[in-house]
């Protein structure tokens, strides 16, 4: 017998009064000092010019019908592209299943209108009446399951229930997402014993495997992604179009665990699927091939920081010019096919245009091509503002213009790039206020900006605003407040305020160690600023060698033995071994300092 669904009644009310919120934008996240400027993105929604994790909230689905166009309003970051998350039913999925003549049973059916009820709700801001829903028909269906109904009727349920509890956390509570990892281990409790050859088991095993994936639960989601190739490709073929979306699940496990080449094949695969079944111009193919691209560039990367270890095992240096060359081919011309692809279905001048500029910039700029990449950026913005694509303070479009900032800053027109920061500064002003911890970020990138220019006076009236409104915000004794801290004490030592400097660095140093391990990374980053302050002031180079052998040891461990963070410390502990007269030390640090030094100048970076 089936389980009982239950939907809401015309009366439906809530009893949850309280709900756990994380507001990401209150947080400034530390990130690791590098010699280049780099700016800080606000916290948001993905775009096809990042990876999209928004979860699209649809049922059952489509393995047999691959929709891809979604309108700007139901969901502006996927902008026009299917998404792995996306699913809608197919009339012909269930047909042994159904007496139906539309094709759905009455369970189906009854599944349909839960999920529907439960999107609803979830949409007009009624999540806690969306929980009281799932938690009611959870409650029925664990009861069912006590009294030995574990069938895929009782799996399909549990489906249902983990994706609304799923959507529910992408809006509101992260207990929700802790929830949706009990579902989905009572569904593979049900599942594991059914045949392949249950109706509703490929949705449900495609459903589970995008939300472990969701969840960062890599290693279970490629196992559920595999059974559901398996058994599509048993009932339809090798080259069916209901093979993509598992597919894709795959190649985006893979990617995700450092296993590119085979991303990269399974993308390939995908794209074949495609021509064949949709044609070269399918707007179906943006998905794989913007998956594609994004790996390449990010192996790209990669591969520029690994060619000394290429150079040990002795392989000619004309291929790995030839395997970097192919692979910039490939990603370059992935994001030109989207760009073509756009163009032709909705003109010119649509805001899914711009953002294919926007990737294929990105491109660009992995090239070296840093003024074309630029020219791009501009044109794309002006195109996404003049469709009315998205707002102008939309998260989306402002890290668009912090890429270009960033770009315009590496190339030396440091003013236009202020421009677009002071604007992301002032749009965020007025829609946020002028206390909220959001701006934070934008203080900072100004600031980065100004000091790039030696206007440190500047910076410093920047970086001690943004340090007064984290401290509103998050108190004196927050982790996150060091990170401006720290900037500000660089910016004080530049302008030869020493001892105001060093105090705010110990303080910042001070937190840390509260906050994290002695050995920890934020600790040695505390650190390695407060000795470069304090060898200014004259203070003991007996103390300064020993912090700077702290640094280097907890380098060493974060970054590897060979990292160019080592080389940089490495040099500083010789020149004070030196100064003491420690020559033994030195010599056999010397060596070691030369090699890496040797290493870094010959490698060639793409």
């Amino acid at each position: 017998m089936a389980a009982p669904i239950f939907l809401p009644s015309p009366t439906f009310t809530t009893y949850r009064t309280i709900q756990a919120s994380l507001n990401l934008n209150s947080r400034c996240w530390l990130r690791t000092q590098k010699p280049k400027l780099l700016l800080y993105m606000v916290p948001a929604t993905p775009t096809p010019t990042v990876c999209s994790r928004q979860f699209m909230f649809k049922p059952y689905a489509a393995v047999n019908s691959l929709e891809t166009h979604v309108s700007t309003h139901q969901n502006k970051a996927a902008s026009g592209v299917s998404s792995q998350n996306g699913f809608h039913r197919s009339k012909t999925l269930f047909d042994k299943a159904s007496d139906s003549s539309d094709g759905m049973s009455d369970f189906e059916r009854q599944l349909q209108e839960l999920f529907n009820e439960v999107k609803t709700l979830i949409t007009t801001g009624k999540e806690k009446d969306a929980v009281d829903l799932l938690q009611a028909n959870y409650e029925a269906v664990k009861e069912q399951m006590n009294d030995g109904s574990k069938g895929i009727e009782e799996a399909a349920i549990l489906d249902v229930i983990a994706m609304g509890y799923m959507a529910v956390g992408e809006f509101k509570s992260v207990r929700s997402l802790l929830d949706v990892v009990t579902f989905l281990s009572l569904i593979s409790e049900v599942i594991d014993d059914l045949n392949n050859d249950e109706p509703l088991l490929d949705s449900i095993l495609v459903h589970m495997g995008s939300m472990y994936s969701n969840l960062g639960e890599f290693a279970k989601s490629l196992p559920v992604n595999q059974r559901a190739t398996d058994i599509l490709e048993n009932r339809h073929g090798k080259n069916s179009v209901v093979l993509v979306t598992p597919l894709l699940g795959i190649a985006k496990v893979l990617s995700s665990t450092g296993k590119a080449t085979k991303a990269v094949d399974i993308y390939h695969r995908v794209i074949r699927i495609l021509e064949l079944n949709r044609g070269v111009e399918t707007e179906d193919l943006v998905v794989p091939l913007f998956g594609l691209g994004s790996l390449l560039i990010k192996e790209g990367k990669v591969t520029g920081a690994e060619n000394s270890f290429i150079r040990l095992v002795r392989i000619p240096f004309i291929l790995i010019r030839l395997w970097v060359f192919s692979s910039f081919f490939t990603f370059y011309f992935s994001f030109s096919r989207i760009l073509n692809i756009y163009t032709k279905l909705y003109g010119e001048n649509d805001g899914r245009v711009g953002l294919a500029m926007c990737s294929l910039a990105h491109a660009k700029c992995a090239k070296g091509n840093a003024n074309e990449a630029i020219d791009l950026y501009k044109k794309a913005l002006q195109i996404i503002k003049d469709a009315s694509y998205m707002p102008l303070d939309d998260s989306m479009m402002e890290n668009m213009r912090i890429d270009l900032a960033e770009l315009l800053h590496v190339v030396g027109r440091g003013r236009e790039g202020r421009e677009l920061l002071e604007e992301c500064l002032l749009i965020t002003e007025k829609r946020k206020g002028k206390d909220d911890p959001s701006l934070v970020t934008h203080y900072l990138n100004l600031a980065a900006s100004y000091s790039q220019s030696k206007d440190f006076v500047t910076a410093e009236r920047l970086l001690r605003t943004s340090l007064e409104i984290m401290k509103r915000a998050d108190g004196p004794e927050n982790p996150s407040i060091t990170f401006p801290m720290l900037h500000l004490a660089v910016t004080l030592y530049h302008l030869k305020q020493d001892e105001e400097a060093e105090k705010i660095a110990l303080e910042a140093l001070r937190i840390r160690k509260k906050a994290f391990r002695k050995d920890s990374l934020p600790v040695g980053e505390a650190l390695d600023c407060l000795v470069s302050i304090q060898s200014r002031l004259g203070k003991g180079e007996a103390e300064l060698l020993e912090q700077l052998e702290r640094v280097l040891k907890i380098q060493e461990r974060e970054f590897g033995s060979e990292s160019e963070e080592v080389m940089v410390t490495l040099n500083k502990v010789v020149f004070y071994l030196d100064k003491l007269g420690k020559k033994d030390e030195k010599f056999a640090l010397q060596k070691r300092l030369s090699r890496l030094q040797m290493k870094y100048k010959q490698s060639v970076r793409y």
